[in-house]
């Protein structure tokens, strides 16, 4: 029994673990255009790796975001798809948790410490999320709880906050707009979500019986819109 999670929030990324969390293949590109392209080929690699096929898969996480509408559509569209094609349903988890618990775990955080997950949403905004560390959990990654967000906002905005006052921040977006992040305690990893620590957290969240859906985390309108209708010229 396995569990099979994508995400692709922040990168095209997709790991299987099995059914306690323990990782047995993963593939992370850091490509934000191409999703579509992407994602089967990198779910049939870690297949092909491992040996096994998507008759074992009897659990399904998916990244829920926030990110860009097309490129999280993707991600979500393909773990609903596979966990239907499989007969379960799907388990969802906001892509900056992993970011946070990920932060927790190789910086051997304490718990209590605040975590500033912040990825990038494009247009000079960062998407982001404030959490507190909590307890390692059976599957070996820290549970993470969160305090505000996620939103979107600008870099200089987001720190006119007091947000990432002592936080540690990690995530793309802190790097992207270092000059704004300048007096903060910004870690270089991790810069993306990982399909590993997302799955991990689900089976933890699962375990006590947390509702976990698959609704996407999109935050604001998506760049393409349907134009209205013109406005009739008065003769």
């Amino acid at each position: 029994m396995t569990v099979l999670c994508v995400d692709t929030s922040a990168a095209v990324s997709v790991s299987l673990l099995s059914d306690d969390g323990t990782a047995i293949a993963s593939r992370t590109l850091r490509e934000q255009r191409r999703h579509a392209e992407l994602l089967t080929p990198l779910i049939k690699e870690i297949f092909d790796e491992s040996g096994l096929d998507s008759s074992s898969v009897t659990t399904v996480v998916a990244g829920t975001g926030p990110a860009p509408f097309t490129g999280l559509r993707v991600g979500l569209v393909t773990g609903r798809t596979f966990a239907f094609g499989v007969g379960t349903e799907p388990l969802g988890v906001c892509s900056l948790d992993a970011l946070a618990a990920e932060a927790a775990q190789i910086h051997a955080l304490e718990a209590g410490t605040k975590v500033l997950a912040v990825s990038d949403a494009r247009r000079r905004e960062v998407y982001y999320a404030l959490y507190t560390v909590g307890e390692l959990t059976a599957q070996g990654v820290p549970e993470v709880t969160v305090v505000e967000g996620p939103e979107v906002a600008s870099a200089a905005d987001l720190i006119e906050t007091g947000l990432a006052r002592g936080a540690v921040v990690v995530g793309e977006g802190a790097a992207l707009y270092a000059e704004a992040f300048a007096g903060a305690d910004v870690r270089s990893e991790p810069a993306v979500p990982s399909t590993t620590v997302l799955a991990q957290l689900a089976l933890a969240r699962r375990g006590a019986g947390v509702d976990q859906p698959t609704t996407p985390l999109y935050l604001r309108r998506p760049d393409a819109q349907v134009p209205g209708a013109r406005k009739r010229a008065l003769g």
